[in-house]
């Protein structure tokens, strides 16, 4: 690597460093200033920092990839997590979580179902979520970032005592880089975590124009034409995939077939049917959830959801189409020529283009903005994790009386613990691709149904959610421990079958599991205190099936209105989904130079902008402060 990269590397580090400790004073106020800023950050910020942790190095690897190999359409491969769940957050569920006024999702619920023995068990299990599913994208940051490095920098820094093995290279730097990662981040608290971020996601807008530029002079129309197809190009799909490639890139027709995508159609109708829901349920307890608390008002928060999706698609599908540009004319006949082509090869296609590709320079940036997207969605994560085991484990159960300096003592350490379960969990990860399926599928299945019904049923009670969360996050975790042992079982036997089948398949299974535990916990149980629910309802105002709740309201105050917004939510969110998937579709086009198309997905967000300003921005400012 030229020294011109390496310095703009090391400063870029140096400055993340400084500028992370430098704010960190403010955090040692109390809880609140720790965790969310003191609620006095302002809400662009807190949008540029939310879309900054949605821009990571692993799930950039993974996206490189898939547009590679399946070409615009790919994108709704993003509906498996699903990335429209900011929509939704955006339309109505950011107000409805601000008017809560509290600190974590955990704390949250004791809103829901009051502090009764219902209300702490369902407190305590979504706190335990909440870690695990830290833990969990820490493993995937874990995975995703040593990979990258190992290809991008040249020394091998393994560590071997004699003839046994202790860390590979992958494993060191990624420990190096978390390292790093964690001294601003558990020093500083959200202060550290947004002002970092911030100045991150300038790197990574920089460095994804820069690419896209290059990508332009390097390469020409012909070059382009040559290679993809017009199958690559279109974005529609029938029930199977078609062959998306000619006869002398056979071999990526071959990789589709075999990487369990090619029923497209029920992959999307899967992805729309836990989309749904999942996206209903709210965001789970982890960052984006946390940048919701620490707006300034309910307004603020609305306008921090638009501002994310704003922000988020076109820098980074630009950066993406950019390096898959190079990749499909530098790497791609060499890549077509392999005998022995797998899904792995595609995760590290992002790491070779920068390492032989990319001019000196542009590679110091994109490679300090790649870094940018790992540390700005890490330091997210172990910002938020931790947050559940102090203020909604320790704090309430254990200390409830301590000093903010011991509590914020114990955040350290808390943090320290959850990094250090997460590198564990990640040194047994098979890939980014499974960590990324056992996530999006299988842990957030779990989340799904107990967290949709607590917003739409009254008659949904403590117990319900802590038996309908307990289910599904045993499901996912027996499917995590099962998927990667699946040398352990018999060809033929149920288990062995379970554990070949993609994550996303499962989805209804775990889903199903979870929506009984929830029915039966809730039925076999005594509802919710009216007192509990009359607050909730009048507070958060959700629609759905709370007519005991309004009725009861209604008679103490007969100026209370329930919520009708439900089909104007809805459809601003079909509308709003149109409008984000416009948003990464138009710099694929405009970076592969097909302008119809391109046009076309600037028509398609414009109108689409225009409608929103007048469904969903007039009536957000209409919200008092």
């Amino acid at each position: 690597m030229n020294i011109i990269d390496v310095s703009i590397i090391v400063l870029y580090v140096l400055l993340t460093l400084v500028v992370g400790i430098w704010v960190s004073k403010k955090a040692s106020k109390g809880l609140k200033a720790y965790f969310l800023g003191g609620n006095n950050i302002k809400w662009y910020y807190l949008g540029l920092s939310n879309g900054s942790g949605m821009f990571d190095v692993s799930g950039t690897a993974w996206m490189v990839g898939l547009l590679f190999l399946y070409g615009a359409k790919s994108f709704m491969f993003m509906w498996l997590w699903p990335v429209w769940n900011q929509i939704f957050v955006m339309m109505f569920l950011a107000v409805w979580i601000r008017r809560s006024n509290i600190m974590t999702g955990s704390e949250w619920i004791l809103t829901r179902f009051g502090d009764g023995k219902a209300g702490r068990a369902s407190h305590s299990i979504v706190a335990v979520f909440a870690v695990v599913a830290a833990i969990g994208f820490i493993a995937y940051f874990f995975e995703g970032v040593g990979k990258f490095m190992t290809v991008i920098l040249p020394w091998d820094i393994a560590l071997e005592i004699g003839d046994v093995m202790l860390l590979s290279s992958e494993q060191s730097y990624a420990l190096i880089i978390i390292f790093l990662t964690t001294i601003y981040t558990i020093k500083g608290g959200m202060f550290s975590v947004v002002a970092t971020e911030v100045l991150q996601y300038v790197i990574m807008v920089i460095a994804g124009i820069l690419v896209a530029g290059y990508a332009f002079v390097a390469i020409s129309d012909v070059e382009i034409d040559a290679i993809i197809s017009t199958e690559w190009r279109n974005v529609f799909f029938g029930a199977e995939l078609e062959p998306h490639w000619s006869l002398k890139f056979q071999a990526f027709n071959n990789l589709i077939d075999s990487e369990g995508y090619k029923m497209f159609g029920a992959l999307i109708g899967m992805s729309l049917f836990k989309g749904f829901f999942a996206s209903v349920a709210g965001p789970t307890p982890s960052y984006d959830l946390q940048r919701i608390l620490s707006t300034k008002s309910v307004k603020e928060a609305a306008y921090m959801g638009g501002f994310t999706n704003l922000i988020l698609f076109i820098p980074r599908y630009l950066l993406i189409s950019g390096i898959v540009v190079i990749a499909l004319v530098f790497l791609g006949p060499e890549m077509a020529a392999n005998p022995n082509l797998t899904g792995a090869d595609l995760e590290v296609i992002l790491p070779k283009v920068i390492n032989n590709h990319i001019p000196v320079g542009i590679k110091g940036l994109l490679l300090a903005g790649l870094l940018a997207a790992f540390m700005s969605t890490f330091s997210a994560f172990v910002n938020a994790g931790p947050a559940y085991i102090v203020n909604d484990i320790y704090k309430k159960y254990f200390k409830p009386e301590a000093s903010q300096n011991h509590y914020i003592k114990v955040s350290y350490l808390a943090s320290f613990a959850v990094v250090g379960l997460g590198v564990v969990m990640g040194f047994f990860a098979d890939s980014i691709n499974s960590l990324t399926l056992w996530i999006t599928s299988s842990l957030y299945g779990g989340y799904v149904a107990a967290n949709f019904l607590k917003w739409i049923w009254w008659r949904f009670n403590g117990w319900g959610y802590f038996w309908g969360m307990f289910s599904g996050l045993v499901i996912a975790t027996l499917q995590f421990g099962l998927g990667q042992n699946k040398a352990n079982f018999i060809e033929g036997t149920l288990w062995y079958d379970l554990t070949h089948i993609h994550a996303i398949y499962l989805f209804p299974i775990i889903f199903g599991v979870s929506l009984l535990g929830s029915f039966l916990g809730t039925l076999l149980t005594k509802p919710t205190d009216m007192s509990v629910l009359k607050n909730f309802y009048k507070d958060v105002r959700p629609w759905g099936w709370w007519n005991p709740i309004y009725k009861a309201l209604k008679l103490e105050d007969d100026n209370f209105k329930k919520n009708t917004d439900f089909g104007l939510d809805m459809m601003n969110s079909l509308i709003g989904i149109i409008w984000q998937s416009s948003m990464i579709v138009m710099p694929i086009y405009f970076v592969i130079r097909d302008y119809p198309k391109t046009c076309i997905s600037l028509a398609v967000f414009l109108i689409t902008s225009l409608i929103l300003k007048f469904t969903w921005l007039d009536r957000v400012r209409k919200i008092p402060n």
